[in-house]
C-alpha cells in the first residue's frame, strides 16, 4: 500500500519556498524570496522531501534542478499555494466589504471587443463584487474551468470543451489586413477567399492561439501551406507588423478598428464561412456557482439574448 503524506508535516511557507527554489534554481535565492535564513530554508526542504518520501531536488555546482518527482510536486504545490492565495483573497474581500469574487478567464478577442463595456456595466450595478480577469489562450481557459481555477470562461468555438456547459456569447468577423503598399491592397479587391491569400506571407499570433489554429487548419484544408514570417503576442503588435509590410494577417475586425484607422491599413473581407466566428461562454458542468458568478453569467448572456 502506498504511503500518504502527513498534512501536519507540510505548511504553505514550505510550499512557497519549494516553488521559489524550483523557479530560481537556487536555494539561496529561494530563501531570500521567502525571507528565510539559508539554514532554515535547507532544513525545510529536507523535511519536505522526507515527508513526501521522494527525492525532489537534484543539487549540483550549477544549482538546483527538479527530479521527475519534483516536477509532479511542483505542479501540486503551485496549485495548493494558488488555492490558498485565492482563499485568503476571497475572505479578505468579505472583511473589506467586497462580498463577491468571480474569476473570469477570456481570450484576447473577447477581452478586446466585448468584455470591457459588459464588465463596466456589471460592476456599476454590483459594486460589492470583484471580478478577477485573466487573458489566456482558449485551450488554457477550458483547462482552468475543468480544474476549478476559473469560474467563468469566454473562448473561441472549435475549442474542445468536454466537461463544460457552453453557451453562445458573441460573434466576430475575421478579416485580412494588409499595408496599403502590399500587392493585395493594390489589387483593390474588397473581398476574397482565404486560399487566394495563401500566396502571400503572413503575420500571426504565437503558437497555441485559437486564431492561429483556425487559419492553419484552413490552410491545410486548402492544400496550401501558410507561410508565417512573423509571430507576435497581440493584435496590436500584429497590426504594427502588417503596417510595416512584413506580411498580411487575419484578425477580428472589431478588435482592430482603432489600429486600422491609425495605421491606415487595408481591410479585405473573407468569403469563407469560418470567417464569421462565434465566441462561447462556459462554466464547469455540475459546478455550484456562487451568487456573484451567477450574476456575471446572466450579464454576459444578455447581449446574446433575442
Amino acid at each position: 500500500m502506498a504511503s500518504t503524506i502527513n498534512p501536519a508535516r507540510v505548511d504553505f511557507v514550505t510550499l512557497r519556498l519549494f516553488c521559489a527554489v524550483a523557479q530560481s534554481g537556487s536555494i539561496t535565492k529561494g530563501a531570500e524570496a521567502c525571507h528565510l535564513a539559508l539554514s532554515a530554508a535547507s532544513r525545510r526542504l529536507s523535511d519536505f522531501e522526507a515527508a513526501t518520501g521522494s527525492k525532489l531536488l537534484e543539487r549540483s555546482s550549477q544549482g538546483i534542478a527538479l527530479t521527475p518527482a519534483g516536477h509532479v510536486a511542483m505542479q501540486h504545490a503551485m496549485r495548493l499555494f494558488q488555492g490558498f492565495e485565492q482563499f485568503s483573497s476571497e475572505l479578505g474581500d468579505y472583511s473589506s466589504g467586497v462580498r463577491g469574487h468571480v474569476r473570469l478567464w477570456a481570450n484576447m478577442s473577447a477581452l478586446t471587443e466585448f468584455l470591457p463595456a459588459t464588465l463596466a456595466a456589471f460592476l456599476a450595478q454590483h459594486p460589492d463584487i470583484r471580478v478577477e480577469v485573466e487573458e489566456q489562450l482558449s485551450g488554457d481557459i477550458v483547462r482552468a474551468l475543468v480544474d476549478g481555477l476559473a469560474d467563468v470562461g469566454v473562448f473561441a468555438e472549435n475549442t474542445p470543451a468536454y466537461g463544460l456547459d457552453v453557451q453562445p456569447f458573441q460573434t466576430d468577423e475575421l478579416v485580412v489586413l494588409c499595408a496599403k503598399q502590399h500587392p493585395l491592397a493594390r489589387s483593390r479587391v474588397k473581398q476574397t477567399d482565404f486560399r487566394s491569400c495563401l500566396a502571400h506571407e503572413f503575420v500571426g499570433l504565437n503558437r497555441s492561439s485559437s486564431l492561429l489554429e483556425l487559419t492553419s487548419r484552413a490552410a491545410e484544408q486548402a492544400g496550401v501551406p501558410m507561410r508565417l514570417r512573423v509571430q507576435v503576442r497581440s493584435f496590436d503588435a500584429m497590426c504594427h507588423m502588417i503596417a510595416a509590410n512584413l506580411g498580411i494577417g487575419v484578425v477580428p475586425l472589431a478588435a482592430c478598428k482603432a489600429q486600422v484607422e491609425a495605421l491606415d491599413l487595408k481591410v479585405v473581407h473573407l468569403k469563407d464561412e469560418w470567417a464569421t466566428r462565434r465566441l462561447l461562454m462556459a462554466t464547469k458542468t455540475g459546478a455550484e456557482l456562487s451568487p456573484a458568478a451567477r450574476l456575471l453569467v446572466r450579464q454576459l448572456l444578455q447581449p446574446a439574448a433575442p
